[in-house]
């Protein structure tokens, strides 16, 4: 049981992973640097596809790495500083849900595929590596980023059902791990629901 200055440092990281995970790194990048507001471009989403789609591959890249580093910091850095064994957890859910509902934006923003895979690769590596792995194969061979993130997840899902433990950090997956990663990998499989669309009319953007 935490005490009264234990909750609210608990809290308050929650609280600032969320803020963190908020930052539209792909908006802002072309808005300061490019005058583009790239919601008003290709897929009209803010995260490092579109972002790469609108400003090239190295706008695109440092947004990807933006977008990772959220989930990874919130994780590492803030779920350190509570005392509660499941603040890393809750930290980057808090992050992801930033991400994909920011406050910077009026509780809307991207669909929190790179900020995941920060979370979960601080949490479950080797889980998240063969996610990734799958990620790189079915774009490759489809040129849809879209399928490559929506198969991805499904994959790290079930490793997380399969395994009984990260191989690399001895993570338990507890019901708690295996409940919030479920529940990641059902909001980034959701919030690719239009993707899915295109996909079945065959109208998805490609690569």
């Amino acid at each position: 049981m935490m005490d009264a200055p234990e909750m609210f440092v608990t809290a308050a990281v929650i609280v600032l992973s969320y803020v963190l995970g908020s930052i539209p790194t792909g908006l802002w990048m072309g808005k300061a640097w490019r005058g583009v507001d790239i919601r008003e471009h290709g897929s009209q989403n803010i995260g490092a596809t579109n972002t790469l789609r609108v400003l090239g591959k190295k706008f695109g890249a440092l947004a990807l790495a933006g977008d990772v580093l959220k989930g990874a910091i919130a994780v590492l850095v803030m779920g350190e500083l509570s005392a509660w064994p499941h603040a890393p957890l809750a930290c980057g859910a808090a992050a992801i849900a930033g991400h994909t509902w920011s406050i910077f934006l009026r509780f809307r923003g991207g669909k929190g595929v790179a900020t995941s895979a920060g979370v979960l690769l601080a949490l479950i590596p080797v889980s998240t590596v063969a996610g990734l792995a799958v990620f790189a194969l079915v774009t490759c061979v489809s040129r849809m980023v879209s399928a490559g993130s929506i198969i991805a997840a499904a994959v790290i899902g079930a490793l997380v059902l399969i395994l009984e433990r990260d191989p690399l950090t001895h993570l338990e997956h507890d019901p708690v791990i295996r409940g919030v990663v479920l529940l990641m990998v059902a909001v980034v499989i959701i919030r690719h629901r239009t993707n899915i669309q295109r996909i079945m009319r065959g109208e998805e953007h490609r690569f």
